[in-house]
């Protein structure tokens, strides 16, 4: 047994949470968001607090490193290193204690940000500092970081809020630090042990060298470097809970922190401005600032340009941006009314116009456009290392502060190192507090480049050291800069660093490599040329526009707002909380096979199926991933791998076979529908299928929609015609919403038509039935041409099915007729909006006031939007429409109906929609479009949801005789 093996089995015997030491598991934690990569010896996933003392003992009697992590967020590569990693992000996410009226509570490292803001939302409180990553960021995390945020002019840093912080040092002896003076410290000061020693060291240590700290230390607010020294110097309480704060956990494991709670903004209201110049933004910060404003922020004609590829931040951009900006300043006013905090806006604004300042001006009163206005400025690091092709926006320099005064002429120094070495670079950051996040665009596969980013890193450090800064102020040394600690603290203050590091941790077992005796900033990159040899990977669907296969999962760049746990994105994600069940999760993994090898593996590979397995190919990451990375899309071709290797399941075959299983049981509907509803039948299914025998299959129908529309006479309209998509389920299930999308488009004034297609080839699409669904795109765009040609558009009711023209065929077949079709492609409300703001629209409804509970399909929501099927139901007077701020329902097609996947599927529905829909009051109407959605509220809830069509027909004043 090797050393490590002997390691692995210790742990098993000793923890009760999860141990994991496969290759897979080691590889998805060998990353986070920065650009680095170091294999860990293996992950521990601790269950509670004795967990992580057992843990580190073990690992200490194996002289193993630690590494403690929370969401794997760091951008410098602190949370990488070979190490046993200890994730807390899973199962140690609790709130332990708090008092309101002291301001403080007593938190577990792995709770995330959001989630303690939420937790305190209702008592008017939240957390200070406000991480861009705040939806997945954990409170361990931002300690071990020191973070800070967009608003750090008002709250400051991290450090500012920790109070206490208890855990374990690197041999498992516990700490508990927090403020002390006078006799307490005294007592501190003589007590024995390993905590003694630290406190007598410390007290020393301080001592000796605090006229080194007040002149070495960079008079900016925006520093994170090094130990916080400065923080014992100060006058006051000594506490060492301070020092542990931007340790980035190389000094001990923090299993418990008591922060301040502070009261909630009553009010905000912000003010973007654009300018023509990225000069003129920085010029005018020094009034801007004048103004008492809680944050202002800067962003570039780059990331805004990136921006506008990612589907949800282009429908949130039209709120805000005017023109195309070389540079835009965000800022923000707090205030005890909405009225303060409109008055504030409105006089910076009324000063800046007579000033000129800026060429256009947007005032964002309503906390909906603020929202939309933050969400795109927190993924703008994310839109920067989603850069498609093999040159990304790196981090090496892009955490640098100076005083917010010398920030116009630090950039116009900055800006001329780069243009020197012909680097081409994004400038965003926290205009207020001085730090400009930098990321000049270098290729990691290209020796070349590297050595460039290295002479430009040497360069920038002079440079802010001139200028008195720091070289972190925000995202921490790790990896990334404890490279530049000896520059700029000097060799006094770098030798004390050492003797902290050796006071905590005398074995160096904590996170090694980190601040102190750091390797290269070079060194350890992710993409290492010699070893990233790629395998050829021929593809069904078109990736060319991503630079192909292994590009488009490169776009996965770490941030990791896949763990966020509300939205659409990685519904199983949001209730396993499994790493490799996560967007970032899979993209790693995936890129891990194709490009740096693991022994024995390739797509075809049964654990790289069983990673792929939970995707329910929603399409959040396509819309809500800053970087656009279509898992689903790729999932596609990892199945179809498996599938030519291994031959088809048939479970596989009769999903995707189901339109023309419809088409051959639909004559025999009646008897059809006895046996599928009967015990014996739901049981062999159950058990030679893996069809789930609790579920219920859609029943046929006795006339089909087609029939339907075929026996009734032809409606002419004045408005032209429009091609009605009859989908399979439309068709065979439920016509009554075709029947009623038809009254609705006829009323409106249009000839319906029935599009002569066969199904469009979602269920072969989803099933990894790729080269299958590719023939069938074929063979409907081929039999729609005549009507593309002509520009009648295509109206469809399901989002599934609809959405796959829009969004599957130009990558199955790529070419005009492809686009053409895409474009002619619409739901039923976008149409019905659309025509209206054309005027054209000439329905007439009558009121029915009431509640409608709205729930959005993951397709509509991820590539349209739910803003049309709001808007559409608030056409009927007296609707009071509310939508479900749910994220996948959990059916997802095929999906909840699989044995294997019927509790997860279950689950992901309790998360939100499930208690909204019971909540709701008898009366409520329920809206859902997609046919899975309702099938799953009816299971889940007892609940029957509507379609759109069908509450709008029933609306209609004069409905058209059918």
């Amino acid at each position: 047994m090797s050393k490590w093996e002997k390691l692995e089995s210790d742990l098993r015997r000793t923890v009760e949470g999860e141990v994991r030491f496969d290759p897979y598991s080691r590889r998805l934690y060998s990353t986070d968001a920065s650009s680095y990569q170091i294999e860990p010896i293996g992950v521990v996933i601790p269950r509670s607090e004795e967990d992580v003392r057992r843990a580190i003992e073990v690992a200490a009697d194996h002289r193993a490193p630690i590494l403690p992590r929370g969401g794997g967020t760091s951008l410098a590569g602190q949370a990488v290193g070979k190490a046993i990693v200890l994730d807390f992000s899973k199962y140690m996410t609790r709130v332990l204690d708090y008092d309101l009226d002291a301001g403080w509570v007593r938190v577990e490292p792995g709770l995330v940000q959001d989630h303690l803001n939420d937790y305190f939302k209702p008592h008017g409180f939240c957390f200070g500092p406000n991480t861009s990553t705040s939806s997945r960021a954990t409170i361990g995390g931002m300690l071990g970081n020191n973070s800070s945020g967009s608003r750090s002019i008002v709250y400051g840093k991290m450090v500012d809020h920790v109070i206490e912080a208890s855990g374990y040092l690197s041999d498992g002896e516990s700490f508990s630090f927090g403020p002390l003076d006078g006799d307490a410290l005294q007592r501190r000061l003589a007590e024995a042990g390993r905590t003694g020693d630290i406190y007598r060291g410390l007290h020393r240590l301080v001592d000796a060298n605090r006229d080194e700290i007040a002149r070495r230390y960079p008079k900016i607010m925006r520093r994170v470097s090094g130990y916080n020294l400065d923080e014992l110097a100060r006058p006051g309480d000594f506490n060492l809970a301070k020092v542990l704060v931007g340790a980035e956990g190389t000094l001990g494991v923090v299993t418990e922190t008591k922060v301040n709670i502070i009261p909630r903004p009553r009010a905000q209201a912000m003010l973007v401005v654009h300018f023509e110049r990225i000069e003129a933004a920085f010029a005018s910060a020094g009034r801007i600032l004048a103004h008492g404003v809680s944050s202002l922020e800067l962003m570039d004609r780059l990331i805004l340009d990136l921006a506008e590829n990612n589907i949800e931040a282009r429908r949130g951009m039209k709120t805000f941006i005017r023109g195309r900006p070389d540079a835009s300043l965000f800022i923000e006013f707090f205030g005890e009314t909405g009225e303060e905090a409109r008055e504030k806006v409105e006089k910076l604004s009324e000063e800046l116009e007579r000033e000129g300042v800026g060429y256009a001006q947007v005032k964002m009163i309503d906390p909906a456009d603020q929202a939309v206005v933050n969400n795109v400025r927190k993924a703008g690091l994310g839109f920067l290392l989603g850069k498609k092709g093999d040159g990304k926006s790196l981090a090496f320099i892009e955490d640098c502060a100076v005083a917010p005064e010398k920030l116009e002429r630090y950039y116009h120094r900055i800006h001329a190192i780069l243009q020197s070495h012909g680097a081409v670079a994004s400038y965003y950051g926290h205009v207020s507090v001085g730090l400009l996040h930098i990321r000049p665009i270098i290729n990691l596969k290209d020796a070349a480049d590297i050595k460039r980013m290295a002479a430009i890193a040497q360069e920038v450090a002079d440079l802010v050291l001139e200028f008195g800064g720091a070289m972190s102020g925000e995202h921490g040394d790790g990896l990334a800069r404890s490279q530049w600690i000896p520059k700029f603290f000097g060799p006094q203050l770098y030798d004390a660093f050492r003797q902290v590091k050796h006071a905590f941790d005398p074995e160096g077992l904590m996170n090694p490599g980190k601040i102190v005796d750091g390797p290269s900033f070079t060194e350890n990159l992710r993409f290492r040329e010699s070893e990233y040899k790629p395998l050829p990977i021929e593809t069904v669907q078109d990736f060319s526009a991503d630079g192909g296969f292994l590009r488009a999962i490169e776009m996965c760049n770490g941030v990791g707002a896949c763990r966020k746990r509300d939205g659409t994105m990685c519904p199983s994600y949001q209730v396993t909380r499994e790493e490799e069940h996560s967007t970032r999760g899979r993209a790693n993994a995936l890129r891990e096979v194709i490009a740096q090898g693991i022994p024995g593996e390739d797509l075809a590979s049964k654990r790289l199926y069983q990673v792929l397995d939970l995707c329910l190919g929603c399409k959040g990451c396509k819309a809500e991933c800053p970087s656009s990375v279509d898992m689903a899309k790729i999932k596609g071709e990892v199945l179809q791998a498996q599938w030519d290797r291994g031959g088809t399941p048939l479970r596989v075959r009769l999903l995707g076979s189901l339109p023309a299983l419809n088409r051959l049981s639909a004559p025999f509907a009646r008897l059809t529908n006895a046996v599928a509803a009967s015990a014996p039948f739901k049981w062999l299914m159950d058990r030679f299928l893996g069809i789930d025998r609790r579920r219920t299959l859609p029943a046929l129908v006795a006339t089909t929609f087609q029939e339907w529309f075929e026996g009734r006479p032809i409606h002419a309209g004045g408005n032209g015609k429009v091609l009605f998509l009859n989908d399979t389920f439309t068709n065979y299930n439920f016509p009554e919403i075709g029947q009623a999308a038809v009254q609705v488009l006829e009323a409106a004034g249009y000839e319906v038509i029935l599009a002569k297609i066969g199904c469009c080839g979602r269920t072969l699409i989803s099933g990894g039935l790729l080269r299958e669904g590719k023939a069938q795109a074929e063979a409907n765009l081929q039999s729609l041409s005549e009507h593309l040609a002509q520009g009648v558009p295509i109206v469809g009711v399901e989002p599934s099915c609809l959405l796959t023209f829009r969004d599957e065929y130009p990558d199955l077949v790529p070419g005009e007729a492809s686009r053409k079709l895409a474009e002619s492609a619409f739901l039923l409300e976008e149409f019905l909006l659309r025509e209206k703001e054309a005027g054209r629209f000439r329905l007439s409804f009558r009121e029915r006031p009431g509640k409608m509970l709205v729930h959005g399909h993951c397709h509509q929501k991820s590539l349209v939007g739910t803003r049309p099927l709001l808007e559409a139901l608030r056409l009927i007077p007296g609707a009071e429409v509310e939508e479900i701020h749910s994220g996948c329902c959990g059916m997802a097609g095929s999906f909840g109906f699989e044995k294997e996947h019927y509790d997860i599927s279950m689950s992901i529905g309790e998360l939100t929609l499930f208690p909204a829909v019971r909540g709701a009051e008898a009366q409520t109407r329920i809206v859902a479009n997609g046919v899975s959605c309702r099938q799953q509220i009816a299971h889940g809830t007892g609940r029957r949801a509507r379609h759109l069509a069908e509450y709008l027909a029933e609306a209609l004043e004069e409905p058209p005789a059918s």
